[in-house]
């Protein structure tokens, strides 16, 4: 009886599992909008007048508040100060907001104002209508990194103890379906409104107004809890401990040495994931020769493996361990599948080849975030957790930021895009060093990267112990 009463929200199974759903919804709806127009890069050029530098000017924006504003450190502080409540609610109607504004951007009714006009009359190379659209890019991704950061602490507060790595998985594969899905959506909705630009961007907006109602919901269930776990009205001590965040602990992650280098690795990993989703279909269109509707759909293979194996691989790892190597497996896959799209593909230009190497590229986006992201909460306290995930993003998003800048500047000066794929499994390369050398440390000072998730119980414990014994 006592048990019953002392249960939490979070304890139970269809809670806890409703809670990802609606969290990891809001995240599908926003990697909608991130690559909505990754398949229109030719549409883009044609209708717009946006060239390679332009489009890769427009890709880095989405970071440029996050990395040259500091923006995320101060998501972090927010988020530890005021819970993931709050957060969320902030997160998604910035995504909105910036969302609306990129939708106005595009448009064409946009292009004939006197704004437009003064827009274009500086900085001429770029158009007018790519600022408009790359400033609400600017607050879409303050938004969506904000939004990124708060998912994480909140699977971990609901997941502690329980299946933490699955959840996170789940949470990742359920975001990527979204990349899948707009590969397939933007182009047959910008061919219904006839090569419309504007169209599926639209429909992406509204989906990201649904994914704020449906945090809205979550917060309701999150509220729940706080009563239970005897937490104040703001959610903060969210999971459940009585320490609370202070300016000066920042200190605590920035003299990590564990910190700096999985910071490390997830920056040179995810600058060759996705700056290189971006130019991927129109990579793909040029290399076999093909119409950019069947490269994107080609492309759209991406997600495919990650999305099934990264739950697997995440319970695996709840109950296996092993985090630490799989970071390099899946460092060492990227690097190979970035060589391939350099050098094999170009002298073989076979759809099976590209399909199989886009496939594994998503294995390796299966291995290292499955293994990334539930390694931090061992290395923190939780109590700075969100301060420690943004700061890993705002590392993470200068090269997001700047990468895209460097590969459309490239393309512009190379003509192709071979030395732009070299560029990303240079990243790779560096991936594996810092993967190492994580790995060494961690086997030096045990910080519980290579154990699994899922804690046994005392009971359980015991009983091993003793039939240890017998």
């Amino acid at each position: 009886m006592t048990a019953k009463t002392q249960q939490l929200l979070n304890d139970k199974a269809w809670a806890r599992w409703l809670a990802l759903v609606l969290i990891a919804s809001m995240m599908f709806f926003a990697y909608m909008f991130v690559d909505v127009m990754s398949p229109l890069k030719s549409l883009l050029e044609d209708k717009l007048h946006w060239n390679s530098a332009s489009f890769g000017t427009y890709a880095a924006s989405e970071y440029f508040l996050n990395v040259f504003f500091f923006f995320l450190i101060f998501a972090g502080i927010i988020l530890d100060k005021t819970g993931i409540r709050f957060t969320g609610l902030l997160s998604a109607s910035l995504m909105v907001i910036g969302a609306a504004i990129k939708l106005v951007g595009i448009s064409e009714w946009f292009q004939a104002t006197a704004m437009c006009g003064w827009l274009d009359s500086w900085w001429v190379s770029f158009p007018g209508s790519a600022k408009m659209a790359s400033l609400g890019f600017m607050i879409f991704g303050c938004g969506c990194e904000m939004a990124g950061t708060t998912v994480s602490k909140a699977i971990a507060k609901w997941f502690k103890g329980k299946e933490m790595a699955l959840a996170m998985g789940v949470e990742m594969s359920i975001a990527r379906l979204g990349v899948f899905a707009v590969m397939w959506i933007s182009p047959l909705i910008s061919g219904r409104f006839d090569q419309s630009v504007l169209a599926p961007v639209a429909f992406c907006t509204a989906l990201l107004v649904i994914g704020l109602l449906s945090y809205t919901v979550f917060v309701f269930m999150d509220r729940k809890l706080d009563r239970e776990l005897g937490a104040g009205a703001n959610g903060v001590a969210e999971d459940g401990s009585d320490e609370e965040f202070h300016i000066s602990d920042l200190g605590k992650i920035l003299r990590s040495k564990m910190f700096w280098l999985v910071a490390m690795l997830c920056v040179l990993y995810y600058s060759g994931i996705f700056p290189f989703q971006r130019y991927a279909p129109n990579y793909v269109q040029e290399t076999l020769d093909v119409s950019a509707e069947t490269a994107a759909r080609l492309f759209s293979v991406f997600p495919i493996l990650a999305m099934v194996l990264t739950p697997f691989l995440g319970a695996f790892l709840d109950y296996k361990g092993y985090g630490a190597t799989m970071l390099i497996v899946g460092a060492v896959i990227m690097t190979c599948c970035h060589l391939g799209f350099a050098l094999l593909l170009p002298a073989v230009p076979a759809v099976w080849l590209a399909v199989t190497l886009i496939l594994v590229l998503g294995v390796s986006f299966s291995l290292v975030p499955a293994a990334l992201w539930p390694s931090v909460p061992k290395i923190i306290d939780a109590n700075i957790l969100g301060s420690a995930y943004c700061l890993i993003f705002w590392i993470q998003n200068i090269g997001l930021c700047l990468v895209p800048l460097l590969i459309g500047k490239t393309l512009d000066a190379t003509g192709g895009y071979r030395v732009p794929m070299l560029i990303f499994a240079s990243f790779g390369v560096l991936a594996i060093i810092f993967g190492i050398w994580l790995k060494a440390l961690n086997s030096r000072h045990n910080y519980g990267l290579e154990e699994p998730n899922v804690k046994k119980s005392d009971a359980v414990l015991a009983a091993e112990a003793e039939s240890a014994e017998e």
